[in-house]
Order: structure tokens, then C-alpha cells, then sequence
């Protein structure tokens, strides 16, 4: 008797798509994102190939051309940059009904060899901000500030802070307009009554202040400048820019205010050490104090004048060491830096006093 067949059953061949036909292209939003990801990452080249594959499906895409003009800027097409930016702007026929108040803000600081232009771009910026600004408060109130609210404040704060160091720049005419002062004054209080108790406005309020001659009335803003932050800890993310606080610092020490200076200072490098202008105006205080101590019997805060000036040494040491690292012009340094109204000098003179 032979072995029984086991059937087989016949198995129908699966109908299988090509990956051409099963791939869809990536969405808008998709390609945006991942644009944005790269620009984050500083990889302009990439990023522009998803940003002009955006374009290409959606000429008119808003964000799109917000992130080429980024791209361009970043890899130094500038003029290129400044025609995208006023593509998004009146009057320019293919401008969105809603501009994006960033195409201002960008416009704003391509245009810095004619402030009036750059003046009226801040100030459409922060007219459309504003606006923005209005229709989130009639929106349904919610718990704190949104965080994209608090952001918009920020923006449309340091806008207005642009616009003050336009009317205060001495390389510009309109310092001399006998309105200047009463603009800034007005700029400022905008500032604050949009975002009290902004530290880059109170920062700002305290230069105009040391400019109408009022040190009193600039020690008072710096303090209520830094009060808000003053006792955060390094890394803690609601601390100004590390250029605002260096802007802090150089008005301390015009004011002659050394100990703050010297707190914002070791809050910086806890944060960053190799950060080379906070080396330098740390080493520019002890010097300075060293100067008084000098006036003063020899002593301040207790430490003679050449321990002093022996930490007015180290920092700039320090300074010149960071700047070898990071290949910085060695004219950035020989040149007299001026922070303060009443002196300058220059590290290399420093270094030869003190030794």
C-alpha cells in the first residue's frame, strides 16, 4: 500500500504595490518641521533643500518663506535674504493679509545704514505683535501666561528696545532730534506696560538715564533690572540672554557698582566659562576696584590694591588664553575697549601695569 499524498493547497500569488505606488510624499507640516529641526541644528544647506521643496509645491507658503530668508541670512546671501523678507511685506503683490511681524523684524536690522527704514520696519513689527497681543487677551482667560504669549512680550519688548538704541546711537543723526529723548521715554514705557518688570527695558530705561545725566535714577533701574533673576541658578532657563546681562554689567561698572557686576559675572561663567567678554570685564573690574583702592588708602573691600590687580592679571590672562582657543582677531583685544564714559584701556596695558 503506498503513502498517502498530503495535499497541498495552492497559494495565491499576494498582489504587491511598487514603492512608488505605496510612498506618498511628505505633508507640508512634515517638511516644515523637519526644516525647522535642521535650521535648530545649524544645518542651513539641508535645510534649504526642504524649504524649497515646500516653495515648490506651495509658492505662497508664509513659513516657508520665513525659513528661506533665515537660510540665506545664515549662509550670508543677504540680499538674497532681504528680497524674500520684503516678498512677505506690503506692498509687495504677493504679501500674505496678515504679514508675519518677524519680516519686519528681519527687514528692521538689514536695513541698519538707514535707521529711519529700520525704524518704521520695528514699528510695523510691533504694531502687528500688539495686535496679536490684543486678541490673546480677549481670548478665554486660562491659568498663568501662555507660554507663546510670554514670548510675543519678549519679541515686541525687545523690538521697542531696538528702536530706543536707533534714537540713542551717536553714529546716527537722530540722537540730535530734539525729540529723541521724549521717543525713547515713550518707547520704553510701552515696554514695561506691556511686559513689567522687563529686565532688558529696565536695563535700557537705565542707559537713557545715565545719558540725561540722572546716575541716581539709572542705579534704581538697574536694580529693579536684576532683582527679578538675581537669585536664580545658573542654568535656570527664565535668565535674560548672556548678552543682556553683559549689557547689566557695563552699566555697573560706568556706575561703579562692582559687587553686582561681579555677582552677574560669576552667574555667567557658571554657566559658560569660556565666555570671553564676561573674562574680560571681570578682569576690567579688579582692575578698576584696584584704581580706587589705590584713591583709598591702598585697600577696598578689604584686599589691597595688588591683590586687586593681581586678579585683574589673572582674568585677563584667562581672557587672552579663551581668545586663542576660539581665534579671535588679535586686534579685538589690542584696540582700547571702551566700557565705561570716564576711562578705557586696553588688556595688553593692563597686563604690563600689574606685573
Amino acid at each position: 500500500m503506498g503513502r498517502a499524498r498530503t495535499k497541498t493547497k495552492k497559494v495565491k500569488p499576494v498582489a504587491t504595490k511598487t514603492i512608488a505606488e505605496d510612498s506618498e510624499p511628505p505633508s507640508i507640516p512634515a517638511l516644515l518641521e523637519k526644516a525647522q529641526s535642521l535650521i535648530v541644528q545649524c544645518d542651513y544647506d539641508l535645510a534649504k533643500l526642504f524649504v524649497q521643496r515646500v516653495i515648490e509645491r506651495e509658492p505662497t507658503n508664509v513659513e516657508g518663506k520665513e525659513m528661506l530668508g533665515v537660510v540665506q541670512l545664515e549662509t550670508g546671501d543677504i540680499e538674497a535674504a532681504k528680497q524674500t523678507f520684503l516678498s512677505l511685506v506690503p506692498p509687495h503683490p504677493e504679501a500674505p493679509s496678515s504679514p508675519p511681524p518677524s519680516a519686519h523684524l528681519y527687514l528692521a536690522q538689514l536695513n541698519d545704514d538707514d535707521p529711519h527704514m529700520a525704524l518704521q520696519h520695528y514699528q510695523a513689527g510691533v504694531d502687528i505683535m500688539n495686535s496679536q497681543l490684543k486678541g490673546k487677551e480677549r481670548a478665554v482667560d486660562t491659568v498663568g501666561v501662555p507660554e507663546d504669549e510670554a514670548a510675543l512680550r519678549q519679541n515686541t519688548v525687545r523690538a521697542l528696545i531696538a528702536m530706543v538704541e536707533i534714537w540713542m546711537d551717536p553714529s546716527y543723526d537722530l540722537c540730535f532730534d530734539p525729540v529723541a529723548e521724549k521717543t525713547c521715554e515713550d518707547l520704553l514705557n510701552l515696554a514695561l506696560q506691556i511686559d513689567p518688570g522687563n529686565s532688558e527695558a529696565f536695563t535700557s530705561l537705565a542707559s537713557v538715564r545715565l545719558s540725561q545725566q540722572r546716575p541716581g535714577d539709572a542705579k534704581q533701574c538697574l536694580e529693579q533690572a536684576w532683582t527679578s533673576w538675581k537669585d536664580l541658578e545658573a542654568d535656570d532657563s527664565r535668565l535674560p540672554p548672556i548678552p543682556t546681562r553683559l549689557a547689566l554689567v557695563k552699566l555697573f561698572l560706568e556706575l561703579s557698582l562692582y559687587t553686582p557686576a561681579l555677582l552677574v559675572l560669576q552667574g555667567i561663567m557658571a554657566f559658560d566659562d569660556q565666555e570671553v567678554e564676561a573674562w574680560y570685564l571681570e578682569g576690567w573690574c579688579f582692575f578698576l576696584m584696584a584704581e580706587q583702592a589705590k584713591e583709598n588708602g591702598g585697600t577696598l573691600d578689604e584686599l589691597t590694591w595688588q591683590e586687586l590687580g593681581r586678579d585683574a592679571r589673572d582674568c585677563l590672562e584667562t581672557c587672552q588664553t579663551v581668545r586663542v582657543y576660539f581665534f579671535f582677531p588679535l586686534h579685538f583685544f589690542d584696540v582700547e575697549l571702551t566700557f565705561c564714559d570716564t576711562s578705557s584701556i586696553s588688556i595688553r596695558n593692563i597686563l604690563i601695569d600689574q606685573c
